[in-house]
């Protein structure tokens, strides 16, 4: 894929070796552009209200707090900021956290530089990626329970009203959401539950859609 303009990448980690070392990315891809490099949550929301970068590559431990916090204050305010994590954390509950704090992807620290090249580009696409790592994360800790736990609210809101089968316009006019949103939210469920047609998610919204949801 060609872009237009470079995509525009945040760092947001206290590890020097590590924020260095990711400038390879910037050097193997040249249609991306690191703009900036953070080392804390208030330093990267900071950098984000100031650069608004397309990514914002983000690891989860910061010293002054959750690296989830940079993600839930920026899609609140900007909402098509993609956040990629990158962390060597594959703790379910974390996953789960980042998923529902609304991360476009969610990597670890042991993959190379191409890897993370094309995750900033997938996302970007407004494709969500999983490390393969990570597979088995659903079928444990709260998504044991329900799968559609691992949906954030305003997916679980697509879900619902594509379950009664309307189409992406007309869930974007029931929710007052774009085509596009809409669409990007669906692709989102579709990788989350890994499921690949709207009719299986749709199954899956009523085989669990009416249990509780707070465990």
């Amino acid at each position: 894929m060609s872009y237009a303009k470079p995509i525009r990448l945040l760092i947001v980690d206290d590890h020097p070796i590590v924020r260095n070392g990711l400038r390879m990315v910037e050097q193997i891809a040249p249609e991306i552009r690191i703009v900036g490099a953070a080392v804390g949550v208030e330093d990267g929301w900071a950098q984000i209200q100031s650069l608004l970068p397309d990514v914002v590559l983000l690891d989860l431990r910061l010293p002054d707090g959750d690296g989830l916090d940079v993600c839930r204050r920026t899609k609140a305010r900007y909402p098509n900021i993609q956040f990629l994590c990158l962390t060597s954390y594959a703790d379910a509950s974390l996953v789960l956290a980042a998923l529902e704090a609304g991360v476009d992807g969610y990597l670890l620290k042991h993959s190379d530089a191409h890897r993370i090249a094309e995750a900033v580009r997938e996302v970007m696409a407004g494709n969500p990626v999983l490390d393969p790592a990570l597979d088995a994360v659903p079928g444990t800790g709260a998504a044991g329970k329900n799968p559609l736990n691992i949906l954030s609210a305003g997916e679980l809101r697509v879900l619902k009203e594509v379950a009664k089968g309307l189409t992406d316009k007309e869930v974007s006019n029931v929710l007052n959401l774009s085509a596009k949103t809409v669409r990007h939210a669906l692709d989102r469920v579709f990788a989350k539950l890994r499921v690949h047609t709207r009719t299986q998610a749709a199954m899956l919204y009523a085989e669990h859609g009416k249990q509780d949801f707070s465990g």
